[in-house]
């Protein structure tokens, strides 16, 4: 018998092993974070039977990720199919792979990276371990309600948590792992109401004095983004992605129709977000010195002075522009979104129309306008209470 050594030519996982009897070949694959290497009964090793292994290989690894591999249906042999077998129908093994198919949907393109960060936080926080070495079919509507009775947090942060859990319940009643889907026996937009959190947030814009003492502490490659900043209220993530084709010197409009979120850049979430925004005097200034500091560099406005490089997060810009601007201002520090209240406020103070301003922020109406910014609305612009209204309504008769 020919004992040399076959060198013929293998695909990613699979290897050809030497042995006295005669070389074999091996699979690898990933299961449950641990590299599994398996020989193949023996067999001529030639280009026919290195497809097949490799498509042995495939075929286990897709089995793998649908949770429906079973070690002892191709290595009946091997120590590890003796092993327990993970029960596929536990909570944390669901929800790792409802985080799977978010992680599939990026590649896809139907859910961005940031979403996809806010899942997977989710998932992998400290409260939905309360999950863990439960049962999908042992879930009550009880528990639930217990559960998020229990959060201490807004109700934005709640419904949050609560999306990928729900979808692992929809799909597990869809796989009729349960004969019923327990958020549907829980009355959950009344539960979230009587139980969340209210949000501390305040809106404490800057004043006149503040803004002039926050300039005045800006070096001189810092100023032009914070002026700019002031006089558009832009989001900061629109701040950051804004580009030079976006600015029509002509009609002194910014064309916002990009926004960065967690280092991506996208459109915005409403059509009303796509928007063209009135630039003042204060506003073209800022965009006239800073033209020669970033326009031969790339299409990017405004750059992290540090090293004349785009913006890529928010908590970048908080770090190293605001806090220390903020800092040397001596201004009492607020976080960064407060320039967009800053500018809304004053808009409306200075008499401005709320349906104007709600525009010019992207708002798709003006209600989060009245609800947010109505101390700052002058009267004539605020709706007539109930029995103002009636009493008009009498003297016209």
């Amino acid at each position: 018998m020919d004992q040399r050594p076959v060198t013929q030519a293998t695909p990613p996982g699979v290897k050809i092993r030497d042995f006295v009897a005669g070389p074999r070949l091996q699979i690898a694959f990933s299961l449950d974070g641990e590299q599994c290497r398996e020989l193949l009964p023996p067999c001529p090793i030639n280009k026919s039977s290195i497809q097949r292994a490799s498509a042995l290989r495939e075929e286990i690894r897709r089995k793998i990720k649908d949770g429906t591999f079973c070690y002892a249906d191709y290595f009946p042999d091997s120590p590890r199919a003796a092993a327990p077998k993970q029960d596929s129908s536990l909570m944390e093994r669901l929800l790792q792979k409802q985080l799977e198919t978010y992680e599939r949907q990026v590649t896809n393109g139907r859910l961005t990276l940031s979403t996809y960060r806010g899942y997977a936080k989710a998932v992998n926080g400290a409260r939905m371990r309360r999950w863990h070495g439960v049962q999908v079919r042992d879930v009550t509507p009880g528990m639930l309600r217990s559960w998020v009775s229990e959060m201490d947090c807004t109700s934005k942060a709640i419904r949050n948590m609560l999306t990928p859990l729900r979808s692992v319940f929809e799909d597990a009643l869809n796989d009729e792992l349960i004969d019923f889907n327990p958020f549907d026996r829980i009355a959950l937009a009344k539960l979230i109401r009587q139980t969340a959190k209210a949000s501390d947030y305040v809106v404490n814009p800057f004043t006149a004095a503040e803004r002039a003492a926050l300039l005045d502490a800006c070096r001189p490659d810092e100023r032009p983004m914070l002026q700019f900043w002031l006089a558009t209220g832009l989001r900061p993530g629109e701040l950051q992605a804004l580009e030079w084709r976006h600015i029509d010197w002509e009609r002194r409009i910014a064309r916002i129709e990009l926004n960065q979120v967690a280092g991506e850049i996208k459109k915005p979430k409403t059509d009303a977000g796509v928007r063209d925004v009135d630039l003042d005097a204060s506003a073209i200034g800022a965009l006239q010195v800073q033209r020669p500091l970033s326009e031969a560099k790339g299409s990017r406005i405004w750059l992290n002075p540090r090293d004349g490089e785009p913006w890529s997060t928010d908590a970048q810009v908080r770090k190293t522009f605001w806090l220390p601007v903020c800092t040397r201002s001596k201004v009492d520090y607020r976080n960064p979104y407060q320039v967009r209240h800053t500018y809304a406020s004053t808009l409306l103070t200075d008499g401005h129309n709320p349906w104007y301003v709600a525009a010019q922020l992207g708002h798709k109406d003006v209600e989060m306008v009245f609800r947010t910014y109505g101390r700052f609305i002058r009267e004539d612009y605020q709706k007539p209470k109930p029995e103002l209204r009636n009493a008009e309504n009498s003297k016209s008769v």
